[in-house]
């Protein structure tokens, strides 16, 4: 192990976090670098072990927690170099595999999250300072854009952080993994090379510390030259250090193949805040690499040169980057619980205060989470050797009115990623069960309503509500009960509304808006025709029409705006019910959106508190 020095202490000091320091790591296929975070961006005991030394993630862990004093650790968060999905984690660098509900217990953290070490890194990219990296190149970064991340090490990492309105999304990429493309005769020999041991010849098999290694033989083999073998490190050296031809070629050769697969990530995100170079090799030989081809190849893109010549390019120089990026990512998910999982807690805190048998579904709920999720009530109190009334009496005893309660509550605390999920009700499901099934399917189709929402799109549609001198709401079937809700709340902010459920009476209202009227049309399949004649009627009287409908369906192609609900529900065998609570959830974005409105004067003083009044979302 080595300890690096403590690159923190000459910042302005920070509140140490009341629960103690965070455990931070970035584990890679060679190092693993660790970090104890004190306080909001203070990272000290900075160490790092090489993973060859340990038989597993737990092993290595444990070396590094001996060395920092006995330190109590309730909250972690890991960097890895591998894809995450779910619980169980299998390495593609290692031969090391893993639950990571089962590291957590084994080092008694209340909170472990581990996610992708180029996921970190992108989360990473919004707190650099410019003495912190090195510009390859010219551009300048535009405000509030999308940025691109990659870096060669032992692989080849990529991910891109997106901004939004309170904070950044990261991509969970797997980028390096994309086909390798040639620009010029030289690569194509070496990919022909390559061919020779695998079929699919991705950017990571070259543009790595291994893939250094393959063009080194590559290009002795091209060039007719006898190359005694030497790894990544070697031909670094011997480039730099002795002038070695064919190492320097090959490092030549290595940085454009990184410009174009740094190119490629650019124009693939819009990326003008930027592409950012990390990993274990180019920060090493930054002032080498600020005069090789990269950025030359980054430019060369044909009719795109000029796209790419604004995009800047970077390279990061700041030690253990990914370490403040995975810290970022645990202090989000910790935000709001003042620093602490507080159902676990709770239910280690109240433990000895239960009774004997709900002491045993206290620790199966402690030991085994995720089943306490999954199963219904009587595998539970089979798994715990108790009742199911006790498994009952166990949630009250908490404070939740029963099971359903308990797993909702505990899915949304629950330490690392658990999505929740859509699973079948069962005619043989109990009562709780069926509950916490309905629950958690309206719940997951939110969430992922919400990550897909498009904002432009509301902003026009409640912009157009605000100067509305009429609103109508035409709907049918399932969604009549949305407009009529619609129809109450903008009734309550003074505009003229009123709503239709009879085909018939579609076209015979359509024919009476004109110019400054709205049309609020909901339609899961948007394909009435009834309801698309009276919309073609209602654009050609110069009324406008908001549709919130499938982004694929008719009535979404004719409409002003589509305020897409794409929740796939057959509903032609069985009654719509999420699709339902996404639409009323569209309702009642536009209503709170037309509340804040007018807090920029577009009425009068009592008007506008008035409304604001209606609105429960608002902070009065």
């Amino acid at each position: 192990m080595t300890i690096e020095p403590d690159t923190t202490e000459q910042k302005q000091p920070r509140a140490a976090y009341s629960d103690g320091p965070r455990l931070l790591a970035d584990i890679g296929a060679t190092h693993a670098r660790f970090a104890l975070e004190s306080a909001p961006g203070v990272l000290r005991n900075v160490a790092v072990l090489l993973c060859d030394d340990y038989p597993g993630i737990v092993a290595l862990l444990n070396a590094y927690l001996a060395q920092t004093s006995g330190v109590r650790i309730s909250h972690a968060a890991f960097a890895l170099a591998n894809p995450i999905s779910g619980d169980f984690i299998r390495m593609t660098n290692r031969d090391w595999q893993f639950s990571t509900d089962e590291v957590r217990r084994a080092l008694g953290l209340t909170t472990l999250l581990i996610v992708n070490d180029f996921t970190a890194l992108a989360m990473a990219l919004p707190g650099f300072k410019p003495e912190e990296l090195l510009q390859i190149g010219g551009g300048k970064p535009q405000p509030h854009a999308v940025a691109g991340v990659l870096g060669p090490g032992t692989g080849l990492g990529v991910s891109g952080v997106i901004p939004t309105v309170d904070g950044f999304v990261t991509l969970g990429s797997e980028g390096g993994h994309v086909n390798f493309a040639p620009a010029d005769e030289r690569e194509f020999a070496i990919l022909q090379y390559a061919w020779r041991e695998w079929q699919h010849v991705s950017n990571e098999r070259l543009i790595s510390g291994p893939g250094m290694e393959i063009i080194y033989r590559a290009l002795a083999l091209r060039n007719k030259a006898g190359a005694p073998s030497r790894n990544a490190a070697e031909i670094v050296s011997c480039a730099l250090e002795q002038n070695d031809p064919l190492c320097l070629e090959v490092l030549e050769c290595f940085a454009g193949m990184l410009g174009g697969a740094a190119a490629n990530l650019a124009v693939t995100l819009g990326a003008f805040g930027g592409i950012f170079i990390g990993g274990g090799i180019v920060p090493r030989v930054a002032q080498w690499f600020a005069t090789s081809p990269f950025r030359a190849r980054f430019e060369a893109k044909g009719r795109f040169s000029d796209y790419l010549a604004q995009i800047p390019t970077y390279v990061i120089m700041t030690p253990n980057p990914a370490l403040y990026g995975v810290a970022s990512i645990l202090s989000e998910h910790l935000r709001g619980r003042t620093g602490a999982n507080t159902l676990m807690e709770r239910v280690q805190h109240l433990q000895h205060e239960l009774s004997p048998a709900e002491q045993r579904v206290a620790t199966l709920v402690l030991e085994h989470p995720r089943k306490v999720l999954s199963e219904p009530i009587a595998e539970i109190a089979k798994l715990a050797d108790v009742s199911q009334p006790t498994v009952i009496r166990f949630c009250r005893s908490l404070g939740f009115s029963g099971l359903a309660d308990f797993k909702l509550k505990f899915a949304g605390s629950l330490t690392g990623t658990i999505p929740v999920r859509h699973s079948q009700v069962r005619m043989t499901d109990s009562t709780h069960d069926l509950s916490a099934k309905v629950i958690d399917n309206t719940v997951s189709a939110i969430l992922k309503f919400r990550d897909q929402l498009d904002v432009n799109s509301i902003d026009r549609a409640i912009e157009i509500l605000r100067r509305a001198k009429r609103v109508e709401f035409y709907a049918m079937g399932n969604s009549r009960v949305v407009a009529l809700d619609g129809q109450h709340k903008f009734f309550r902010f003074r505009i003229p509304t009123s709503s239709y459920g009879d085909s018939h009476l579609f076209g015979l209202a359509a024919e009476l808006l004109g110019p400054g009227d709205v049309v609020i049309a909901i339609s899961t399949t948007g394909q009435l025709p009834e309801l698309l004649s009276a919309v073609d009627t209602a654009r050609a009287a110069g009324a406008d029409v908001i549709a919130i409908t499938s982004s694929k369906s008719a009535l979404a192609r004719k409409a002003s705006i589509c305020l897409a609900v794409d929740h796939s529900e057959d509903s032609t065998t069985f009654l719509s019910m999420i699709s339902r609570i996404l639409q009323l959830l569209l309702i009642d974005i536009m209503a709170v959106g037309i509340s804040l409105g007018q807090e920029t004067g577009d009425s009068g003083e009592g008007d506008s508190e008035r409304r604001r009044l209606l609105i429960s979302h608002l902070d009065i």
